[in-house]
């Protein structure tokens, strides 16, 4: 007993130990009038729960405020050719060098209402969106505010954007603190998204989650949907990457969110290797972020919840953890950036993501030369509702004018990108393939 008590625990260290950041001190303002040439800032709101650190240059600590501060913070990212999309360049020594590192430009404390406001109206693109990320698990103060400023360089999102950050001690070791962490949070995150969606001046809110921060940001939502009957019409995407959620729980909590939900946006993977730990010490039930989609009963319960997915397990990434995907790939922020935060929005009101991405990666394929046979695979796959409602009828004339058909996975598959060659081919009676272990 005590050797298996040995090895989950070295399991537990293997694997979530990459969730977190390395570096103390970066906050640390550099209060620079002037960047090298080709540096960019990233403007951003800091809202959090935990409570101010002796230590300046650390800001705040793990441990839990008594209420919700708001923080003003410029960071410095380096020009694109000296970095790689997807990464926060950490300091290897500080000071950091703004052409090398990710560094802090200023920290400005956000006292007033009227502070707020005039924050928001500074910061707002013309579209007036908002963007709230919240962090997930094993995450210091910086490492939620050098994330977020990269996910939304790397993105070219065209919001306002606002992390809230919660206690998190940051050790593997500290699990429960940080789950009941985010339970001490949820007030704070309402309040938040109350004051935001209050401002006459923002206009759509798309709420970003991660990991276990996905537990925090739908629990906040149910909350305030109970207590005023509805969410506020601006909230209207839910992105929830990697979501560290009992898939059981998922289903009630997106129940009460009532009707008129906002657009709800996952990104699973089912190699997922921080969500597997979580499930066996979580009573083995699914956890939402390592669902397969294609699978029942989750693509009848997603497509009738109206949920778009992502699924990313085709996709590599640096993270060897396979939990971060969502950040690390080029192709994912942008988008979230380009489409995501849009509402899923193509061209016209009645056409899906999947649609979309799907046709493109088509084009691709068709211009390679495959005359007979087309099979279009890629690393990510998007399932939406409107693509499923769709895809049938696509599939059919698609297959009439090329007098072939795509493979797919099911009825409910498109794919995007331009790999060629690696989707299952449907039967030669036009019909889908069986993707079940049953067939």
């Amino acid at each position: 007993m005590r050797i298996a008590r040995l090895a989950v625990a070295a399991v537990l260290v293997a694997t979530l130990s990459g969730c977190g950041g390395r570096h103390i001190g970066v906050m640390a303002p550099t209060n620079a009038t002037q960047l090298p040439a080709g540096v960019s800032e990233v403007n951003l709101m800091v809202a959090t729960t935990r409570a101010p650190d002796e230590d300046r240059s650390v800001l705040f600590s793990g441990e839990r405020g008594d209420d919700l501060k708001l923080d003003a913070v410029t960071v410095s990212i380096p020009p694109d050719g000296d970095r790689e999309a997807g990464h926060v360049q950490w300091p290897k020594r500080l000071p950091a060098d703004p052409l090398r590192d990710f560094t802090t430009v200023s920290v400005k404390p956000i006292a007033t209402d009227t502070e707020r406001q005039a924050w928001i109206r500074d910061n707002l693109p013309k579209n007036r969106r908002v963007m709230i990320f919240v962090h997930g698990f094993n995450n210091r103060y910086e490492d939620a505010v050098y994330r977020f400023a990269q996910i939304i360089h790397d993105s070219n999102a065209e919001v306002a954007p606002v992390v809230f950050t919660w206690p998190s001690r940051a050790s593997i070791f500290d699990y429960n603190y940080d789950k009941e962490s985010t339970n001490y949070s949820r007030d704070a995150l309402e309040e938040l998204l109350r004051r935001v969606a209050a401002n006459p001046q923002a206009g759509e809110i798309t709420v970003m989650a991660h990991s276990m921060g996905t537990w925090l940001t739908v629990e906040a939502l149910r909350q305030m949907a109970i207590r005023d009957g509805h969410l506020p019409a601006k909230i209207e995407n839910v992105i929830l990457a990697s979501p560290d959620l009992d898939v059981d729980v998922f289903g009630k909590q997106i129940a009460a969110l009532g009707e008129k939900k906002p657009n709800i946006t996952l990104f699973v993977s089912q190699d997922d290797r921080a969500l597997k730990l979580s499930r066996r010490i979580s009573g083995n039930v699914d956890r939402l972020g390592q669902v397969d989609p294609t699978q029942e009963p989750y693509s009848t319960q997603f497509e009738n919840a109206g949920i778009t997915v992502l699924d990313l397990t085709k996709l590599k990434s640096g993270d060897r953890l396979n939990h971060g995907k969502f950040a690390e790939s080029p192709e994912v922020v942008q988008l979230i950036g380009q489409r995501l935060v849009e509402g899923q929005a193509v061209s016209e009101h009645n056409i899906g993501l999947g649609d979309a991405m799907g046709a493109v990666a088509l084009g691709a394929a068709q211009t390679v030369g495959t005359a007979a046979g087309v099979a279009v695979s890629a690393p990510i796959a998007v399932f939406d509702p409107n693509t499923r409602r769709n895809y049938d009828s696509q599939l059919r004339r698609l297959g009439q004018s090329m007098e072939n058909t795509v493979g797919s996975v099911g009825d409910t598959v498109t794919t995007v990108g331009g790999n060629v060659g690696d989707a299952p081919v449907a039967s030669p009676d036009g019909k889908p393939p069986c993707s079940s272990s049953r067939c």
